[in-house]
């Protein structure tokens, strides 16, 4: 098992940075694909980031260049870095574990999931 909460989510205008944290507790957390999705209103969930636990990343083509994904196994902590931060980027952020090998990008693909943090940009 695998228990994660998300926090740092909020409102910004447009233009700004938010930093999203995901602490997980239950599991070897240095073991396991830690990765960010997000849902916004009317939309289906769709996928953010993930970072492995080599520390090798892959993002979306909508975020990249703009979103950095980190973690930090000491504190079993992953962290989702928001830059530029549009409009189109509102949506609800879910911090998720997979237990998988290979990319995982889907969201059958991953095992447990966080409560989603709420991100509003404004314009």
């Amino acid at each position: 098992q695998v228990q994660l909460v998300e926090s740092g989510g909020g409102l910004v205008q447009a233009g700004g940075s938010l930093r999203l944290s995901c602490a997980a507790s239950g599991r070897t957390f240095s073991t396991i694909i830690m990765g960010w999705f997000r849902q916004a209103p009317g939309k289906e969930r769709e996928f953010v980031a993930a970072i492995k636990r080599d520390y090798s990343k892959s993002y979306a083509d909508s975020v990249k260049d703009r979103f950095t994904i980190s973690r930090d196994n000491a504190v079993t902590t992953v962290y989702l870095q928001m830059n530029n931060l549009s409009p189109e980027d509102t949506a609800i952020y879910y911090c998720a574990a997979s237990m998988r090998y290979g990319w995982p990008r889907l969201i059958k693909e991953y095992d447990y999931w966080g409560q989603g943090t709420q991100v509003t940009v404004s314009s």
